[in-house]
């Protein structure tokens, strides 16, 4: 009784971590699904090590193939290697809550946070995400990408998905550098991953897989038959959160062909609520939160939007949990190492991309914007301060500057 107790107080705590550690990142990751996963590293690879690099390429690269929000698909298998598939859920909710609170705030028409994409400031934020993502890039690049053929791949991933952006083109590149890690890279039995141990039972893997299918197939149906708004919303939410793949910014044109035509939110509140959601940290696909709270039709304000935000993410979550166990059985055998070593190559190619396009075009315009960000660079790296504090310096320089420049 004495050892069961103590296993179950050993992982509450382990869940009451998880939670803390991600709101915490919930509170400060700007910058979008490349920022976060290099957040991410930073904080579970390089300062807690929880896992190792090449697990956590591993875990970037599954989610990487998944429909959904890839960066929080990551946050959720890192909850569940540390406890659990209670972690994931915890790392969900710690991550998601920050700015799902903040853009209801904003449907509800708070000032402070129309506030947030005045000035500097945002401008500022933008600057840090440079010196994050080239953190990420610089050290997965030198795990990932040790030899030519490594770094071939990876370059000429970057290449393609510069040459001719979007999310098709990333599913294909990664899928393309799989198929030559196959055929042409050699790993060593020593590379295999180093994930130890995957919490979650075969039986609710398989249930998760069999609820992600029947859900997608009969939610329509439902919401066909009974007319019920609240039925329809969890539906267009739920395919939404499904078919998209490349992240927060792809599923917007979705959600906007969805609502607008049925009158569930106008295009003003639609493009209003999309200009907040890039001044708040956490993931876009908070951006839920905010459509269901600014709904017409009910259920709308905290309801609607715990309604649309279960509804977007419950697929990644399900997916994730269908996923990880199957994926780790499948690192083991050397052809998956092969394919999953050029899969890893091509990730690093895909953050170089994202380096360049978006984070760096949108946020380097002019010589003083790249000295702020040599120096955000210069703390995570050299200095290894907190990222929350350089985010916070960071948009305080951008909102001095905009003062100076303006």
């Amino acid at each position: 009784m004495a050892d069961q107790i103590a296993a179950g107080t050993s992982r509450t705590r382990a869940v009451l971590e998880v939670l803390a550690v991600f709101f915490r990142l919930g509170l400060t990751s700007f910058g979008g699904p490349v920022a976060h996963l290099g957040y991410f590293r930073d904080e579970f690879v390089a300062r807690r090590r929880w896992l190792e690099e090449k697990a956590y390429a591993d875990l970037v690269a599954l989610c990487q193939f998944l429909p959904g929000p890839a960066s929080s698909q990551v946050g959720m298998s890192i909850g569940i290697l540390r406890a659990g598939v209670p972690g994931a859920l915890a790392a969900w909710i710690g991550f998601t809550a920050p700015s799902a609170a903040m853009l209801v705030l904003f449907a509800y028409g708070v000032e402070s946070n129309a506030g947030l994409l005045q000035g500097g400031v945002l401008h500022g934020l933008k600057v840090v995400t440079v010196a994050v993502v080239a953190q990420a890039v610089w050290s997965m690049g030198r795990t990932m990408c040790a030899d030519r053929l490594h770094l071939t791949i990876a370059l000429v991933s970057a290449a393609v998905i510069l040459s001719s952006p979007g999310a098709l083109t990333q599913f294909l590149v990664i899928a393309l550098a799989g198929l030559v890690g196959w055929k042409l890279l050699r790993v060593e039995q020593d590379l295999a991953p180093a994930v130890e141990e995957i919490r979650v039972p075969r039986a609710v893997s398989a249930a998760a897989a069999i609820l992600f299918f029947v859900l997608l197939a009969v939610l329509p149906i439902v919401a066909g038959w009974s007319g019920s708004a609240a039925v329809g919303m969890f539906d267009s939410f739920y395919r939404a959160g499904s078919l998209v793949f490349g992240g927060g910014h792809v599923v917007l044109p979705l959600l906007q062909s969805e609502l607008i035509p049925k009158h569930w939110v106008s295009n003003d509140v639609f493009l209003a609520g999309y200009g907040a959601a890039q001044a708040v940290p956490g993931p876009l696909f908070t951006f839920a939160a905010y459509l269901g709270a600014a709904s017409s039709v009910s259920p709308n304000g905290w309801t609607g939007a715990l309604l649309c935000l279960v509804a977007i993410f419950l697929p990644s979550l399900l997916l994730v949990l269908a996923a990880l166990p199957h994926w780790h059985a499948l690192r083991g055998k050397k052809a998956a190492r092969d394919a999953l070593a050029g899969v890893n190559a091509s990730v690093v190619g895909l953050l170089l991309a994202a380096l360049y396009q978006p984070v760096w075009t949108s946020a380097i315009l002019a010589p003083v914007d790249l000295a702020l960000a040599l120096v955000a660079y210069l703390l995570l790296v050299a200095w290894r301060v907190s990222p929350w504090i350089i985010v916070t310096l960071t948009a305080f320089g951008g909102a001095m500057l905009s003062q100076v420049t303006g």
